[in-house]
């Protein structure tokens, strides 16, 4: 698969705050990337590094092969979809969609015929006619998109598009966005603080902090596979404990968990002997007989088709369980003592 975008040690200051420190990355043709992180983490920098809109102090953006970095933003075969729609009130849906064609000197049956394509393509063909304002805030983010992908651009960034609209609305947006991404044979690169929103819909993720990428990967291997504390705790829920780490051979460690009990498990790329963390998801947990932590519940948390178990462990860490909501399990009362067993292969050391 051929390289969309190359990104080489690119570096943003803004005085003496650097946003971006020596960034790398490689997006391929046709993938949906997203970059994803807190605010503040310079995942919004990197975008409108790539958009023009922001000029790099050190490194260089490549587009297909070809440096871009001193191309101004119109000149980029990229578009750009933002929080806020800005979608031109005076003008109808199937104008708005064809403005870009027409600044670009498109004649008027081809630009109505492309703009009728892509109204088709978001589910809009019957709302061509419509002014902005009849338009609720999915269909007014359907537009953008239509508007945006009218151009045939190479690239599209879509910083933070879904943020404006309530949870359903932006879990049925998820959905299209995969969908339209996929038709449209375009590549995507997402710009996000929702780690559901970046695991539903992305090819590869980048997890983002403090100017830095901490991680590149599948949302599986993100998820699974965190390479240290920051990823572990930023994507889902985790349980972090501190554990001492005997040998490491490879990429496998014996440790010895807070209680003394010893396990064996995956480890993280440069994992050496003493002090380190250990990530356990709270779904890879049971309530046993018998198991390699012991713990005091604390509170039952009712989650609809789950239930979150709240503990503390007897050495006095913070251990939360995830289950299914299964009425026919008999389950703790609060003060009860128990005992956890972790799923063979769910414990992963991190690299701190």
């Amino acid at each position: 698969m051929s390289t969309a975008i190359e990104i080489r040690s690119a570096v943003k200051r803004y005085g003496t705050t650097t946003a971006l420190h020596s960034i790398s990355l490689e997006i391929a043709d046709n993938e949906f990337f997203t970059l994803l992180g807190p605010s503040g983490c310079g995942k919004t920098t990197l975008l409108r590094c790539i958009a023009g809109f922001e000029d790099l102090n050190e490194g260089e953006i490549r587009l297909f092969g070809r440096d871009i970095a001193r191309l101004d933003p119109n000149h980029r075969p990229v578009n750009t979809v933002f929080q806020q729609y800005a979608l031109f009130p005076h003008m109808t849906v199937l104008e708005n969609v064809a403005f870009g064609l027409k600044m670009k000197g498109m004649g008027l049956a081809d630009r109505t015929a492309r703009a009728g394509k892509m109204l088709e393509m978001v589910h809009l063909s019957a709302f061509a006619n419509r002014m902005p304002a009849q338009l609720s805030g999915g269909q007014q983010q359907r537009v953008a998109l239509a508007r945006a992908l009218a151009p045939e651009p190479k690239v599209l960034l879509l910083d933070e598009p879904l943020s404006a609209l309530d949870l359903k609305l932006r879990q049925a947006m998820r959905v299209e966005l995969k969908t339209l991404q996929e038709q449209s044979g375009i590549t995507f690169v997402f710009v996000t603080h929702d780690q559901e929103e970046a695991l539903t819909m992305s090819d590869r993720i980048a997890v983002m902090s403090q100017g830095r990428v901490q991680q590149v990967g599948s949302a599986r291997d993100i998820y699974e596979a965190p390479v240290n504390r920051f990823v572990a705790d930023f994507i889902g829920e985790t349980n972090l404990l501190e554990v001492t780490v005997d040998t490491v051979s490879g990429a496998v460690a014996k440790v010895t968990l807070p209680g003394g009990q010893k396990i064996t498990c995956p480890a993280a790329q440069g994992v050496m002997p003493g002090k380190h963390h250990l990530s356990i998801r709270p779904e890879r947990i049971s309530l046993a007989a018998e198991g390699e932590l012991e713990a005091v519940v604390e509170r039952i948390v009712y989650l609809g088709t789950d239930l979150q178990i709240l503990t503390h462990l007897t050495t006095g860490e913070a251990f939360h369980v995830r289950m299914q909501n299964l009425a026919r399990i008999a389950l703790p009362a609060p003060g009860d003592r128990v005992a956890l067993q972790i799923e063979e292969g769910a414990a992963r050391l991190l690299a701190d």
